[in-house]
């Protein structure tokens, strides 16, 4: 993770830090309360809702952090290349902010026109998919800012600020991706003799790969930068487990977020003393990680489903499945973990090199 651009690195300090956090808090909490009004109430017809008061005010409030955090960084009269010259830390979330922006804009526009978008409709919203992008963006925010500082460990407070921002990062592609997710439904399958291959069991196949991904995403990149704290992969499973049960599945029981936090909780515990006895390189632990997790977690929830509601999957189907997210969980790891950023240039390298063009 490399936070800052330039040849200069910014600092920032823990109040600064923190401010972002919540607001960022503020803006996603308006996502997940629009999600849940739009879960629990499909016949929902207006643009002008209480949750949408939350989202768009913590945009706003989000946007004056940003301006105030960037200010304070910009001489009197900004320049294009003083704007360019802000850390990453700094140019990612004010990219993600325009992008909020801009989605804002369109969406109210595109609901005045054409009405409440429904159902599928909802994850393929042009407006939708800039307003989730820009959100992730900002909420990236404080990590990134943290990630300035040297050092590999982090203290108590900054583990919390860059597990936090991590989650709240990763919550809006949760929710928006819903409809290739298999945390916002309980499904096993129907137990038909042979699986149509365009079907909603091959939706929920997609779904295990994907959630997949997004889980050990923020997990990776967190572990690229930082030695990640005991419990902090399982906070990072476990809290979108939680929270997707809570916005879609309030009417089901509860076995299946909690078999996902379980098995993230056993899976970390038997990980560190593992490392403890069978000494590894980084890299392969890393690599053995994304190769066991995934099916262990998911074989649990299989295990729990089997005594529970009963797994309508054959051997084929759910010896496939997870094989494909251990395939997935390696090939997650080894992309997340060996891509590099290209040499920083300072932006007076930069008007230079154009004016020696020009």
């Amino acid at each position: 993770m490399t936070a800052h651009g330039g040849s200069t690195a910014v600092s920032f300090t823990g109040r600064e830090r923190w401010v972002l956090l919540v607001a960022s808090a503020w803006l996603v909490a308006g996502l997940q309360l629009d999600a849940y009004a739009h879960a629990t109430t499909p016949q929902l017809e207006t643009f002008w809702t209480p949750w949408h008061a939350v989202l768009y005010s913590g945009i706003f409030v989000s946007g004056l952090t940003l301006l105030w955090l960037a200010g304070a960084r910009l001489p009197r009269v900004p320049t294009y290349q003083s704007v360019f010259a802000l850390p990453n830390a700094l140019r990612v979330p004010l990219l993600g902010m325009a992008l909020l922006l801009a989605g804002g804009a369109v969406d109210t526009s595109w609901h005045n026109l054409f009405g409440i978008e429904s159902g599928l409709e909802i994850f393929v919203s042009p407006s939708h998919i800039l307003i989730i992008v820009g959100m992730a963006l900002v909420a990236a925010g404080p990590a990134l800012m943290l990630a300035v500082r040297p050092g590999r460990s982090l203290s108590g407070p900054d583990g919390a600020l860059a597990t936090i921002s991590a989650l709240l990062s990763v919550l809006p592609l949760h929710i928006f991706s819903l409809h290739a997710s298999v945390l916002g439904v309980i499904y096993l399958g129907e137990g038909d003799n042979t699986v149509r291959i365009f079907s909603f069991d091959a939706q929920l196949v997609h779904g295990y790969v994907f959630s997949t991904v997004l889980l050990l995403l923020p997990i990776l990149i967190l572990g690229r930068r930082w030695r990640l704290p005991l419990g902090v992969p399982t906070v990072l499973v476990a809290v979108p487990a939680v929270l997707m049960h809570l916005m879609f599945l309030t009417d089901e029981s509860w076995w299946l977020a909690l078999t996902v936090a379980a098995g993230a909780a056993g899976t970390e515990i038997v990980f560190r003393l593992a490392g403890r006895f069978v000494r590894l390189p980084v890299e392969a632990r890393w690599i053995v990680l994304g190769l066991l997790a995934p099916p262990v977690v998911w074989g649990a929830v299989f295990v729990v489903g089997a005594a529970t509601i009963g797994v309508g999957w054959n051997v084929h189907m759910v010896s496939g499945v997870l094989t494909m997210t251990a395939v997935t969980g390696l090939v997650t790891v080894l992309v997340t973990r060996h891509v590099q950023a290209g040499p920083a240039t300072s932006a007076a390298a930069e008007a230079r090199a154009e004016a020696s063009v020009g």
